[in-house]
Order: C-alpha cells, then structure tokens, then sequence
C-alpha cells in the first residue's frame, strides 16, 4: 500500500515515514485493534457516519476504550484530498495502546489499487475454502479487527491456486463471505446474499446495495444458502467499500455467466456516491 497522508488523533498530520506506535502496543503484539476502510470520491468519504459507526462497534466488541470519534473525524479532515483529485481509499484504526491505556486513532489516505478495474472488466475468480460461522460472541461476529492473518492467508491461497478472491463456506458447506467482501448471486430476477445472523460482516456497500436493488429491478433474500445455490446461479458478485461491486465470472473452476444485475448495481452505486 502507498501511503499519500497520515493523521494522528492528538497529534495532527504526520510524515508517512514517521513511526506513529509504540513497540509494546496492543496492535501490533496481539493484533487488538480496530479498523474501516472506505472509498472516497470526489474528496468525500462514502458514508462516512455509517463506517464510524462499525468502528465504535467493532472496539466496543475488542473491549478497547471508547472511540475518540470527534478525534478520529480531525484526523480524517487532514488527510482527505482535493474534490478533484481521483478517487481514493481511506482506512481509519483505532488501537487501544500498550495495554489498552493509551488508545490511538490513524486516518491514512491511499490510491485506489489499479488491480481492481482490471479485474472487474474481465470478471473475477474464485475459490471456495472452509471458514467458521462466528455466531458466539468470543468469536466476534461481524467485527473487523487487525487479526486479519485467516483472511490474508485466504487470499494468498485463492491466488496461490490461479483466482482472485475466496469465498469462507462453513463445514455444513453454507456461504458465509469472502476475506474482505460481502457475496452476492442472482436467479431470475431474485439476488440472494448471506443473513447476517450468519456472523458475516454488515457490509456498509452491502447496505446500500440493499436498498438499491428495487430500483434496479431485484428483489433480495437474505438467509442460510448452500455453495450448490451460489454454483448454479445465474450470475455472482461480491461487495466492498473498495472494491465495490465485482462480478464473479468463475467459483472452483465453475464458469458462471456475466448477468446485468452486477452491471447496474454498480452503476447505481457510483451515482449514489456522486448524490453525497
């Protein structure tokens, strides 16, 4: 990741290249922080509320301190670029220190990968790998936290084997999400994604694509869905604040068809950011 901007709560903005943790913080030792990442056109961070929201939730969840959030929104406003300068990708965390005594909020500003139009002009690939239905409350369901080695392994896996993305499918072979995104099928004019009584993250790009979806002519269902129902689909995706909407054109070797649904979603999003 190239890092443009940094800010720091009670410091203000930083040099990129300035150390900003301690050595002993909880972070780094046990991986006990929280984070967001948004996308940010335009010089405007898309629900932007909304991600603070998830944040403040995902520490209460760690048990770290309270969030400085009117700190964390000083750091965002030094980071954020021009109206006219592209699009780009902003990450906020929120550390608890060294013992959860001397908590911390980051806003770092970066360009958007360019991988990502790549892959959503051809479409991306998939695999399947088993993850765990986070449903008790020590397994912090819906929490996203900087213990993201599962979910980095996942991904080095899904490339490892010649695919772009992974898809957790519990043991009962139920679809859960992918390593950073929400998942997505259509049959007919019906698009089914995971409950999030599933312990799957709540997506705020899924959010927005819940209420989008009317007006692009779906109904949606939420629920508990086996891998077979995804497979025989008539289109996939997958969602993500950075990635946005991505079409799944292959899961485990299977092709799956290029829909509309995908297409008009992220149409639909797009104009939905440029109303804000």
């Amino acid at each position: 990741m190239t890092l443009l901007a940094l800010a720091v709560t009670g410091r203000g903005r930083v040099d990129p290249d300035e150390p900003v943790l301690r050595a002993d913080d909880d972070a780094l030792l046990r991986g006990r922080a929280a984070f967001e990442t948004l996308r940010v056109y335009g010089g405007v961070p898309f629900r932007y509320e909304e991600h603070l929201d998830r944040l403040q939730a995902s520490a209460q969840s760690i048990g770290l301190p309270p969030l400085d959030r009117a700190g964390l929104e000083e750091a965002t406003a030094l980071v954020l670029p021009g109206s006219d300068d592209p699009d780009r990708v902003l990450r906020l965390v929120w550390t608890g220190g060294p013992g959860g005594e001397s908590p911390l909020g980051l806003a770092l500003l970066s360009p958007v990968p360019a991988w990502i139009e790549e892959v959503r002009a051809r479409g991306a690939r998939a695999i399947s790998l088993l993850g765990i239905r986070a449903t008790a409350p020590w397994l912090l369901p819906g929490v996203k936290s900087t213990s993201y080695a599962v979910n980095m392994a996942a991904e080095a896996e899904a490339r490892r084997r010649g695919a772009d993305e992974a898809c957790f499918v519990d043991a009962e072979g139920i679809v859960l999400e992918g390593t950073v995104t929400n998942v997505w099928w259509r049959s007919g004019e019906t698009l089914y994604t995971p409950s999030l009584e599933l312990g799957i993250l709540a997506g705020v790009t899924r959010a927005a694509l819940l209420e989008l979806a009317p007006a692009c002519g779906y109904r949606v269902e939420e629920g508990s869905y086996p891998l077979a129902d995804l497979l025989a689909a008539d289109e996939a995706f997958t969602s993500s604040s950075v990635r946005e909407v991505m079409p799944l054109v292959e899961v485990d070797g299977r092709a799956l068809g290029r829909g509309p649904a995908a297409d008009r979603l992220q149409q639909a999003l797009r104009e939905l950011a440029a109303k804000v």
